[in-house]
């Protein structure tokens, strides 16, 4: 009989090895797909103010080139004036 409780205390702390080392698998696995959903949602913001940051050039870049128009059709309009009919 005594033979047969320590077999059985033996089993009793294996499966709470295992339970324990589950455990730890477990706790590793969320780590790991907590730490790639971080590095993905860091990508993404850093694309977002890339994409941010062109739209903002295209935008100064529009108000230039309207400046500029502006500037020139002034210009043609002074020198039609300027042209004795």
């Amino acid at each position: 009989m005594n033979t047969l409780c320590q077999f059985s205390e033996k089993e009793r702390h294996y499966f709470a090895y295992q339970a324990r080392q589950d455990f730890l698998r477990q706790q590793g696995t969320i780590l790991f797909e907590k730490d790639e959903a971080l590095e993905r949602e860091q990508a993404a913001l850093a694309k977002l103010d890339a994409v941010s940051s062109e739209r903002d050039a295209i935008a100064a870049e529009r108000d230039a080139a309207s400046a500029e128009i502006e500037k020139l059709k002034s210009l043609l309009a002074e020198k039609n004036l300027k042209i004795p009919i």
